[in-house]
């Protein structure tokens, strides 16, 4: 089922890549790859670099302790630097160089998760342990391997106070893989096609946590709920959380064994016991985010409007939470928040991908424990300027020896594009990317209908030379196609799910059916009309032979109709199937918009 796509690995095994894995199942699609792009432009990161501040309003001169936090969020594998506003930007080593520049003594690091997972393939085809071992190169000397950690007995674990300037939480891709692989990453042990670039593997040397994902066997968290950094006398708490969502948007088998609580409620439990700690400076490295609305000039408090899911969460926070670092939703946020009290919470995020990182500054009272004044700003890692012109050498390094493991894999050409073919959606949610990638799936199944999700999209494709690691790009999650069947009322009601229940609309990329909708009609009946390729209507009662893939066969995205679907056979890779399918093409090959999706208002 797998059969080409291993025998290039097994192949490029024989020239140093020992059998790299792609079992990512998963993928997180509410990442909104149209809405990053308008997101992360000049203006916005002018924006962001405005710093946002705060002082308590009964502040009086006395002795403090001021303490430096340097986050970001949604780094996903992205080793290699990206261009942002015609500019190079991020890249591990210029991020490194950038943190280490803005780095003393009394400064904590802090990743909000989405570290790795939807990865490019010198991360992902390494199993993502590159991005981990960039990590633990910015790790101090009190940093100590995570499951050196956790294998200690409980009352000695360094949870209640450690001096690491490093800790990390868990996104909805890091459970991509599932609970065991999720481990073995973090605390060490060789993947089963390893290893990689390290023999043996350590895992993160430095803490992770997380509140609100229970491991159902042992009715514990997966991890520490918390884990509280201390530097120049002062405490700060930090506590990890992930999207109640996740279950919705990762594959089942992601997730098993894993329940989800909800974030403010498992929060604010963890504050309870920092407080009893004594502990009051609080941050958390939440996984989930909003949008800040944009404006001109200078940031002022008419301008913190941010919406969003972090937003119902801050709400219910206790007073105690100073900080809230967000992520998940790629943009910016730079905003003093109100939590349901009135205290205002400042609230970051750093766009993605390692281009941008948050410099929050708190000034904490050795009095109260408490913060009394906090300020951040979310600066842009230029590559061409500051701290970008000397990328960090050690960092650029490893990420040489990850680009020469994997590179007589990407290298292989599958054939040549004619044009730009792209994730761009018409109004009706047609993409000729879309177009493509279902035409694949349905001939590599040999089934009437297929639908391929948008989320799971990565990338568009260029003109020219394509290569397998572009299509890997487009297509990292490794997802097997299955095959189903389904009555037309069935597609009736997947079609319509695709408003319905869901956060935004998600829409499916059709082969072998055409349908009509009308966004004035009720969410639940917007579908007006389906017809199969040669026209003919869609019957409500016949059967149709399905093809999709096994994120969506599990439920995902909210597409719970196709868990009903019978019959199932378990088909290909879809990165084989997208590679078959092109290299079968009459060359060079396009993909064209057709009007398979038609919007009549």
């Amino acid at each position: 089922m797998r059969t080409r796509i291993l025998e290039w690995l097994f192949a490029a095994s024989l020239v140093g890549i020992a059998g790299p894995a792609l079992a990512q199942t998963a993928q997180g699609s509410t990442e909104q790859d149209a809405v990053n792009e308008r997101l992360e432009g000049p203006e916005a990161r002018l924006q962001a670099s405005e710093r946002r501040s705060w002082r308590a309003p009964d502040w009086l001169p006395e002795p403090v302790v001021s303490l430096n936090i340097l986050s970001f969020n949604d780094f996903h594998g992205q080793l290699s630097p990206k261009t942002v506003a015609g500019r190079p930007a991020g890249g591990a080593a210029v991020l490194a160089a950038y943190l280490k520049a803005n780095s003393d003594e009394n400064t904590l690091i802090v990743h909000d998760g989405d570290q790795v997972g939807a990865s490019p393939p010198n991360s992902a085809l390494l199993q993502d342990e590159p991005s981990i071992s960039i990590l633990n190169l910015l790790a101090n000397r009190h940093c100590r391997y995570l499951g050196d950690q956790l294998s200690m007995p409980e009352h000695v674990q360094p949870i209640v106070q450690q001096r690491c300037n490093l800790i990390g939480t868990l996104g909805n891709h890091e459970f991509d893989d599932g609970k065991d692989e999720l481990l073995r990453l973090l605390t060490g042990g060789n993947h089963r096609n390893g290893p990689f670039l390290e023999d043996s593997w350590k895992g993160a040397r430095f803490p992770y946590v997380i509140s609100n994902v229970i491991d159902t066997e042992t009715g514990d968290t997966l991890l520490p709920p918390y884990s509280v950094y201390y530097a120049g006398g002062a405490r700060v708490g930090v506590i990890g959380a992930v999207l109640e969502g996740t279950p919705d948007i990762v594959s089942p088998t992601g997730v098993a064994g894993l329940r989800f609580i909800d974030e403010a409620d498992a929060i604010n439990e963890s504050v309870a016991a920092l407080q009893r700690l004594g502990v009051h400076a609080i941050v958390v490295a939440l996984h989930q985010g909003g949008q800040q609305t944009s404006y001109d000039g200078p940031t002022d408090a008419t301008a913190d409007t941010l919406e969003g899911p972090v937003v119902e969460i801050i709400e219910r926070l206790d007073d105690d939470v100073d900080v809230v670092i967000s992520g998940h939703s790629h943009g910016f946020t730079n905003a003093l928040v109100p939590n349901a009290n009135g205290t205002p919470i400042l609230v970051t995020q750093a766009f993605s991908a390692g281009t941008a990182f948050s410099d929050i500054e708190l000034v904490i009272s050795r009095r109260s424990r408490d913060v009394i004044e906090k300020s951040a700003a979310v600066y842009t890692t230029w590559g061409d300027q500051g701290a970008g012109l000397t990328p960090d050498p050690e960092v650029a390094a490893l990420v040489a020896q990850a680009d020469a493991r994997v590179e007589p894999l990407v290298a292989h050409v599958v054939g040549m594009a004619q044009s730009n073919i792209t994730r761009t959606e018409t109004p009706a949610g047609e993409s000729a990317l879309g177009n493509l990638i279902a035409d694949a799936q349905r001939v590599a199944t040999e089934a009437q209908i297929s639908f391929m999700n948008p989320g799971g999209i990565r990338a568009d494709l260029a003109a020219g030379e394509v290569s397998w690691g572009e299509l890997f790009a487009i297509q990292p999650f490794a997802n097997d196609l299955v095959s189903m069947d389904l009555t037309g009322a069935q597609i009736k009601t997947l079609l319509e799910q695709q408003w319905a229940g869901q956060s935004y609309a998600r829409l499916l990329k059709p082969s072998g059916i055409r349908y009509t909708w009308s966004a004035s009609r009720p969410v639940g009946d917007r579908v007006i009309e389906m017809v199969d390729a040669a026209g003919a209507p869609i019957s409500p009662t016949a059967t149709y032979r399905v093809t999709v893939n096994s994120f969506l066969a599990g439920g995902g995205d909210n597409f719970k109709i196709l868990i009903e679907g019978t019959n199932r056979v378990v088909g290909p890779v879809d990165l084989d199937a997208l590679v078959d399918y092109i290299e079968a093409l009459p060359q060079p090959f396009t993909a064209d918009i057709e009007g398979r999706i038609q919007r009549i208002d």
